[in-house]
């Protein structure tokens, strides 16, 4: 799709159609065309203002806010930082620009300092990197592929992105000090593995594999016309004492993950220096 005439409106999702992760692919045109930064920061600013409207937004705002639910979407916290990955192309797609609205939002009801959020995506144009800056956010220039270790707490956005990302952040930080740092905003664990063939999944994707058993997701609410952006997504922890409890086996041995037998990888890796 093309956010180059007028205004948009959130496609509704075909019968059938599956939506689990990102496409890769990016339109020739994409990044192309040179971007209105002041134009583009005022329509993700209008898209807040449309999501802060929404009955569901606040579903996911009292979450936030629940004292007793461990689990729950950020809540104030000095030193709380956050990473986004996979947004996606937002001057372009309607769906990364939704995604986006909501992540500022997030950081504005946690009280996260927009300069502690830490974006990248491999295909963001320079102008969408500017207008990330513009907005306050911090811009990674490095693929790290997911593999970001976690020193403090961090929250992750990772909306619909593939799986690989998931599972090289679960290895990073595998470990029973290391997992319970991390709050995650993203595609549901249970769901990939229920869309995912069993054999494949705990060969290719062991980390989420393993994680499904321990971690505590809760779905979030999701209205039938925003269903291409925010359908399957979970706030997922991993609660100290239940990794606690887990035999010390489970962290003996962590090998980096590799995808020899994933050709479609859902994820874009980074250059190698030849």
């Amino acid at each position: 799709m093309s956010d180059t005439g007028g205004e948009w409106q959130v496609a509704r999702r075909r019968k059938g159609a599956s939506r689990s992760s990102k496409s890769l692919q990016v339109s020739a045109a994409c990044g192309q065309e040179s971007l209105d930064v002041g134009k583009t920061v005022k329509r993700i600013r209008d898209t807040m203002s449309e999501l802060r409207c929404e009955e569901f937004w606040h579903d996911w705002k009292a979450d936030k806010d629940a004292e007793d639910q461990p689990e729950r979407i950020p809540r104030t916290c000095q030193q709380l930082e956050c990473v986004c990955y996979g947004l996606g192309p937002f001057a372009s797609c309607v769906s990364a620009r939704y995604q986006l609205a909501m992540l500022l939002l997030l950081l504005e009801a946690g009280q996260i300092p927009l300069k502690d959020c830490s974006v990248y995506d491999p295909v963001f144009s320079s102008g969408e990197r500017d207008v990330l800056r513009d907005l306050g956010l911090t811009v990674l220039s490095e693929n790290e592929e997911g593999k970001r270790l976690v020193e403090k707490p961090t929250f992750f956005y990772l909306m619909h992105c593939g799986k690989a990302l998931y599972n090289n952040l679960l290895w990073k930080n595998w470990s029973a000090r290391g997992l319970p740092l991390m709050i995650i905003i993203g595609n549901s664990f249970s769901g990939m593995r229920d869309r995912t063939i069993e054999k494949e999944f705990t060969r290719d994707y062991s980390y989420i594999s393993k994680a499904v058993d321990f971690s505590v997701e809760r779905k979030l609410a999701c209205p039938s016309h925003l269903i291409d952006v925010f359908n399957d997504t979970a706030v997922i922890t991993f609660p100290s004492n239940s990794l606690n409890g887990l035999p010390q086996s489970t962290w003996a041995e962590s090998p980096e993950p590799q995808y020899p037998h994933s050709p479609d990888l859902e994820i874009i890796l980074k250059e190698t220096q030849s």
